[in-house]
């Protein structure tokens, strides 16, 4: 087989994949997939900072803007109360940081949000496994 069939089946499994976990993923093993996607593109994002390819940092931390602002917009403040304003509270610094971050080429400030993020991830992965969610979380 030839390099681009190989790259090709290789991309098909891991959409594969990727749509399997979804789909047994729970409402909240879900938000945890989209914190992994946000902290995988950040961490991305320094690698090409590193290597002034600051195009592609830009692509990433775009990516990675665009979760977070995912998950603010699907926050609903009627119901959740105070947690839910300081969680959309933070899910705003996040993303002042990261356009900072993008102006700066600055290492630190995506380290800084990246480590927002695990702290949150770690809080949603206890309560998904509390409540029997998905094992498959983290996996992909």
């Amino acid at each position: 087989m030839n390099r681009l069939a190989l790259k090709q089946l290789n991309k098909a499994y891991q959409q594969d994949a990727l749509e399997t976990s979804v789909y047994g993923a729970s409402p909240v093993g879900l938000i945890v997939m989209l914190y992994e996607g946000a902290i995988t593109a950040l961490r991305k994002a320094q690698g090409e900072i590193k290597q002034n390819n600051f195009i592609e940092k830009g692509r990433l931390i775009g990516k990675g803007l665009d979760i977070i602002n995912g998950l603010d917009t699907a926050l609903n403040l009627e119901k959740g109360g105070e947690v839910t304003a300081n969680l959309r509270d933070l899910y705003q610094y996040m993303m002042h940081r990261l356009s900072m971050a993008n102006l700066k080429n600055d290492l630190d400030i995506l380290d800084e949000v990246v480590g927002l993020l695990e702290t949150l991830m770690s809080a949603w992965k206890q309560l998904d496994k509390a409540q029997g969610g998905s094992e498959r979380v983290g996996q992909v």
